[in-house]
């Protein structure tokens, strides 16, 4: 047996050589959170059919995450991370993901700033930013709840306190795993027993204090009939608030400057245009003379003039707050009203028992039960998406001016088109609620010889009910505005939308009037069973071949009921969703085999291959295989090279395949600033050398001639629309890895307690499932990365794009497909180092210094949207979103640094987070007009606890120590990107554990 004799709570403790020969403690430091606590070593987790992290039955045997087999000693040829419970108090952090996400083999995907318009909330896990659905979530080796059709896993569920680490594999594991395991294993460990009872409370707060949160736990544990049986329930509660951009106004001032304005605007029909002379006439009463463009939306100032929303000419409203002159148009910035990060209340109970029925056969069970609420505001709702409402010429509230310039049309009489934030009603809020229940029973037990069973069957539901608050209602609104009295008759003092003051003078019950609470719900079921055996095959004179044989059955069914107004998109602001179910199953069975060839012989302390395969028979796209071949070789005692080879495959999910015609928001900018709708007369399509091409094909797409020349889009988003498809085939992919992990056996004590371990890896998937890109759909139609040289109407890309009968971009649409590829490589190293100072002569305590370091190299990610077309390398960019579910950020360079000081009585610690500077994804998506880039990002914590008896330790510290601002994400619609970089600002933590 391998040992390696460390420092650990000031207490020297001899621990075995895990995962490719990293020791526990040394990636409990690389994770940055590995402060010593006055807890004794945490017990090890229950075995696990697909993941088993240790055996009961015998301490020897050792098994790791990313195996089937058990046998002594084994390591991974898969590099693993791993966190411990004491790491993830350590980090200051309320929810799993913000502890996770420091790590860089994660790339942020749904985070604490994911919500709204139906968002949902949910926290999810990316690794090497391919998509959150393209890696697998455990807890115990064993599937977890489902949380959206898209077949990801919210992490929120896990009641920390029964978390006895994380390990992640960050290679691909399909063939150990199913096919969701492309990109990598998350699997969360629970304490295999405890006895005792342990509260844990924490409270933390911004120095602002505007961001208070707690999170506690309760967890209690017994054993009973003479051990052979034992229990442990564990309670939790967390709360986070919201944050709203009101409160980070330094920075969210002008973030979205939203083109719908509370003033109202009259938007002019290209077909029916009022007499220039007219308008002219008007504005030179104003004391303004020349020309105004006729085909430019007009605001309405509170004295009933007019104004141009582009230019501001004549505009005589409010310039500061929640209004705004930029770039010389009237906007409301809609970041002051945006919950940046959402709220969150948790409650969660979590239950598991073994039982001994004899010396070979064990029962055991859990029971998970989860109600989670995330709320968000998402400002006040606006006229978008769908028919719109229109107002007829025998409004009574029109203003003199505006009426005198409906005259001037060629059709007097005809109704016309307008726009407004409904600023007389509450901000727009989300309420998302999710209830989880989780229950498995199993049996495992020793057949002899080394055999073993396991055998399990579970069910686990998600019920995600949604509400949204102060939803405005389409035909109400319409029925005010045609009321002759204005609506007066069916709510105190009617509807007046024309200006500033009487938009926001609604009356409550016209308030009540137009909006409704719109409730829609979500149901999902998984049915999951399966069974194990595994033991030696035969001897060889270097040990026994091992194998491990598998079986299991999965259903999946979904269940979506909108609400009746949502999905008739009779709600402002909101995209229509129409109900929607799907159902899948898959029958699996997998087969695993580790064969030592030479063991204590010269130059092969060990040397051993190793293979897998899993088939796949789901019911509705048929049966995938998956396989993987893999070798370890250790030279010598203290170093370890190991690679594997994998060929995957992964079956389209629910959401995929029965997804129905679904609005999503799709933010395109401003131009020249942002791509925005490439017919602009401001886009660099309009203004570059190419510009005559463009506008042929923006006639053919609908624009009116007559306002060709003038055309400007109004808003910086519009609708997108994803759809499922039954006709999608699986992804396939072919990864690998190889690497190193050295131990330093010196006796040095400077050298004792060196670890390194460098691993390269390699990931490519093919047929790769995707909706397409709002932002690159309107690239490739428009040739601004050479795709559509033609200016075809025609082009696939440019068949995606619907257009209104004024010509305004309505839709994009987004239906899953098999596109092109996905292709990332790069490596991984980890580094940790530590020194007793008595070692050295400093004292004779226990006292130690360590320095511990995960750093990652990003060589490449490249996509490749269609068959066919130009891989495109994103890495180095701060992309948002490239294909579907992947997302960014990518820097070339990622590293998480401690450097610490710790002790069986206290400890100290400062961890440095970096990211590279990174380019703005338009400097891929359109270089000729690539938007500023984000500098290098530094981030600093510091930490420390102390024991203070044996049942009671405190821990403290400051998180973004030295206040840094927020980064500017030119391509996000919110200026930033919340789940990379700190918008909370320095903040602190304090926290206490007591045992009894």
């Amino acid at each position: 047996m391998n040992l390696d004799v460390l420092f650990m709570n000031g207490r020297l403790r001899a621990v075995r050589r895990l995962r490719g020969g990293t020791s526990l403690p040394v990636l409990l430091a690389l994770s940055a959170m590995a402060m010593p606590s006055a807890a004794r070593a945490q017990p090890a987790s229950q075995p696990a059919d697909n993941a088993p992290a240790a055996a009961a039955a015998d301490e020897e045997e050792i098994v790791v995450t990313g195996s089937l087999i058990q046998r002594p000693n084994n390591v991974s040829v898969s590099p693993i991370v791993t966190v411990d419970q004491t790491g993830i108090r350590q980090s200051g952090r309320t929810n799993l993901e913000e502890v996770l996400n420091q790590l860089p083999g994660f790339t942020p995907s749904g985070a604490a700033g994911n919500g709204g318009q139906g968002g949902g909330g949910r926290v999810t896990l990316n690794l090497h930013g391919l998509g959150s659905n393209r890696n697998l979530v455990l807890l115990d080796g064993r599937r977890l709840p489902l949380a959206d059709i898209n077949g990801n896993v919210d992490i929120n569920i896990l009641p920390e306190a029964i978390i006895g680490g994380v390990d992640v594999i960050t290679g691909g594991a399909s063939a150990i795993y199913g096919s969701d395991a492309m990109s990598g294993v998350v699997n969360f460990r629970t304490l295999r027993s405890y006895e005792g009872v342990r509260l844990d409370a924490q409270i933390g707060d911004s120095f602002r204090g505007d961001y208070l949160t707690f999170n506690s736990s309760l967890l209690v544990g017994t054993s009973f009939a003479d051990n052979r049986g034992h229990l442990m329930i564990a309670a939790g509660y967390a709360y986070r608030p919201s944050l709203n951009g009101s409160k980070r106004s330094s920075f969210y001032r002008l973030v979205t400057p939203s083109s719908f304005i509370g003033q109202s605007t009259f938007v002019p029909d290209a077909t029916n245009l009022p007499s220039q002379a007219v308008l002219n006439g008007l504005f030179a009463g104003y004391g303004i003379a020349g020309n105004i463009n006729r085909t430019i939306n007009l605001g309405f100032n509170d004295n009933g003039s007019l104004f141009t929303q582009t230019g501001a000419i004549n505009y005589r409203g409010p310039t500061t707050g929640a209004f705004a002159i930029i770039g010389g148009n009237v906007r409301m910035p809609v970041g002051l009203q945006v919950d940046q990060l959402n709220s969150l209340d948790r409650r969660s109970l979590y239950g598991k028992f073994d039982y001994d029925i004899t010396d070979s056969i064990t029962a055991y069970a859990h029971a998970l039960y989860v109600d989670s609420t995330v709320g968000t505001a998402s400002g006040r709702s606006l006229t978008q998406f769908g028919t719109l409402t229109t107002i007829p010429i025998t409004n009574p509230f029109i203003p003199a001016d505006l009426r005198t310039l409906l005259a001037s049309r060629p059709n007097p009489a005809a109704r016309f088109t307008w726009n407004t934030r409904y600023v007389g009603v509450p901000f727009k809020r989300w309420e998302e609620n999710y209830v989880v229940q989780q229950y498995l029973a199993g049996v495992r037990g020793d057949i002899g010889g080394g055999w073993t069973w396991d055998a399990f069957a579970g069910w686990d539901q998600t019920v995600h009910n949604q509400s949204n608050f102060n939803a405005v209602l389409k035909s109400r609104v319409q029925t005010l505005l045609n009321a002759p009295d204005g609506g007066a008759s069916l709510c105190a003092g009617g509807f007046n939308p024309f200006g500033l003051a009487n938009s926001q003078s609604l009356s409550p019950a016209c308030q009540t009037y137009i909006t409704k609470t719109a409730f829609s719900q979500e149901r999902l079921g998984q049915t999951q069973a399966q069974a194990i055996v595994r033991g030696p095959l035969f001897h060889l004179p270097a040990g026994d071949v091992q194998v491990a044989l598998l079986g299991g059955y999965r259903r999946n069914t979904y269940v979506y009921i909108p609400d009746s107004d949502l999905a008739s998109q009779n709600i402002e602001a909101v995209i229509a969703s129409a109900p929607a179910q799907g159902r899948i199953s898959v029958w699996e069975a997998a087969a695993q085999i580790d064969i030592p060839i030479l063991h204590d012989t010269p130059f092969f302390q060990e040397l051993a291959v190793g293979g897998a395969f899993r088939y796949s028979d789901y019911s509705t796209s048929g049966s995938v295989t998956s396989y993987e071949a893999d070798i370890r070789w250790r030279p010598i005692r203290s170093l370890l090279f190991r690679g594997s080879y994998q060929r995957a495959v992964r079956a389209p999910n629910i959401g995929e395949l029965f997804s129905p015609a679904t609005g999503v928001q799709v933010a395109i900018g401003t131009p020249p600033g942002g791509i925005g709708d490439p017919c602009d007369v401001r886009s660099t399509a309009r203004t570059g050398a190419n510009g005559a091409q463009v506008r042929t094909l923006c006639l053919a797409q609908g624009i009116p001639g007559a306002a060709i020349d003038s055309y400007q889009f109004p808003t910086t988003a519009t609708a997108g629309v994803i759809s499922g498809n039954l006709a999608l085939t699986p992804e396939k992919a072919t990864t690998y890895n190889v690497g190193f992990s050295w131990n330093s056996d010196s006796s040095s004590p400077i050298l004792r307690h060196l670890s390194l371990s460098v691993d390269y890896y390699n990931i490519r998937i093919n047929n790769v499932i995707s909706t397409v890109p709002g932002l690159t759909t309107l690239a490739k139609c428009y040739n601004l990365d050479g795709s559509n040289p033609s200016y075809a109407a025609t082009n696939q890309f440019c068949q995606l794009l619907a257009r209104d009968p004024q010509g305004l971009l309505s839709t994009i649409g987004q239906p899953f497909l098999n596109l092109g590829g996905l292709r990332t490589d790069g490596v991984e190293i980890q580094i940790d180092w530590g020194i007793g100072l008595a070692d050295i002569g400093i004292g004779n305590g226990t006292g130690q210094f360590y320095v511990n370091s995960a750093i990652a190299w990003l060589n490449h990610f490249d996509v490749q949207t269609l068959p066919g077309t130009p891989f495109q390398d994103f890495s180095g960019t701060n992309t948002i979103v490239v294909v579907g579910s992947t997302s960014g950020p990518h820097p070339d360079w990622k590293a998480l640094t401690t450097v610490g000081y710790r002790s069986d009585r206290f400890g100290i610690g400062l961890r440095w987070r970096f990211l590279d500077a990174m380019n703005d994804v338009s400097a891929v998506t359109t270089p000729t007009a690539p938007a500023p880039g984000v500098a290098a990002y530094h981030l600093f914590d510091i930490f420390g606890n102390i024991n203070v008896t044996e049942t009671m330790a405190l821990r403290a510290g400051v998180t973004n120590l030295f206040d840094h601002n927020i980064p500017l994400v030119s391509s996000s619609q919110t200026s930033t990107d919340p789940a990379t970089f700190d918008i909370v600002g320095r903040s602190f933590y304090v926290g206490a554990t007591i045992r009894f």
